[in-house]
């Protein structure tokens, strides 16, 4: 990549206002820093060079249904600051560079997921008392021991195993890089997708979504599953089949099933996952933490200077993958 100079940089954005102001924050003197309305928000300034940009869900940015004329304009740069781009249109790929926020969501998601481990082996649903009569002995389960499956071993993977690690769970993972039996950090081992469906007693969808992955854990996949496994899916609804997902709780195939993804989100209202006794389900916040922003401002100004410096960027996203 060549290098840019930041008196001629200007840079184009989609953040809402809580974001913009923690990502402006240092930028380079010099460097033009310009608010796109969400319902214009691929109406880029014919002198931007950088777009800066957030996934549509929810209505928050408006994409077009057909590639804007002019397309991609002077743009060099896309920086989406959601790890996942399934939900941007293919033609953002015109772009010469495109980069993602791989990693910035990965602490969070992965506390959320042992948070989610948790609540099921200690049944932290119902275990609270409020009055004497309920004092009760009641057996509660472990993490020690048991088989946590990790279906994707990308940066979200690899965050969750850091964590599980010391709770004495033995580990396996799928990747598409890997060689079947090898081992990873954390004693991760490294198998196929049968082979940790079959014996995994917690199962962690942590895959992106690409036409591979949509409708990955489906009838076929959920009848490989280990008898009575919790299933936690932490990437995109439309990875797991939620008719084939109820299908198995309702005959104990799955024991139960964390949700912080669904398709459409939201459900609509009256669908069963939202009442179903051994579901949890949570609206798409895993990434969520009190500092929101300050990872991603982070990785976008070590992209920026890396930019400016002609250097390669973090987490570019390849178009032939989808991630």
């Amino acid at each position: 990549m060549s290098e840019a100079s930041p008196t001629q940089l200007v840079i184009a954005h989609q953040l809402p206002p809580v974001l913009e102001q923690r990502l402006s924050a240092g930028l380079p003197p010099g460097v033009s820093w310009r608010r796109l309305a969400p319902e214009r928000a691929y109406e880029i300034p014919l002198d931007a060079t950088v777009l800066l940009a957030v996934p549509p869900r929810g209505g928050n940015v408006v994409v077009p249904e057909g590639k804007p004329p002019g397309w991609p304009f002077k743009l060099r740069w896309i920086q989406a600051v959601s790890a996942g781009v399934d939900e941007f249109p293919p033609w953002i790929y015109d772009v010469e560079t495109v980069t993602c926020g791989r990693g910035t969501n990965s602490p969070p998601i992965a506390e959320y997921v042992l948070a989610s481990l948790l609540a099921v082996e200690k049944h932290l649903d119902d275990i609270w008392i409020k009055d004497a009569a309920d004092w009760k002995p009641r057996e509660l389960g472990t993490l020690d021991g048991k088989t946590l499956g990790l279906v994707g071993y990308g940066s979200i993977g690899q965050a969750v195993a850091a964590r599980a690690a010391p709770f004495g769970l033995r580990i396996l993972a799928t990747r598409r890089s890997a060689t079947e039996g090898a081992t990873g950090e954390n004693g991760v081992q490294f198998v196929s997708l049968d082979t940790l469906l079959a014996e995994s007693d917690h199962l962690v969808i942590a895959v992106p979504l690409t036409s591979a992955t949509s409708g990955l854990i489906g009838q076929a996949a959920l009848a490989k599953v280990k008898p009575g496994a919790h299933l936690v899916n932490i990437s995109r609804g439309r990875i797991v089949d939620h008719a084939a997902l109820l299908d198995a709780l309702d005959r104990n195939q799955v024991g139960f099933a964390t949700l912080d993804v669904t398709e459409p989100e939201p459900l609509p209202a009256g669908h069963k996952l939202y009442t179903h006794p051994r579901v949890h389900l949570s609206p798409h916040l895993s990434w969520s933490t009190s500092e929101r922003g300050k990872a991603s401002a982070l990785l976008f100004a070590e992209n920026l200077r890396r930019f400016l410096a002609g250097e390669p960027l973090l987490g570019i996203v390849r178009a032939d993958l989808g991630y």
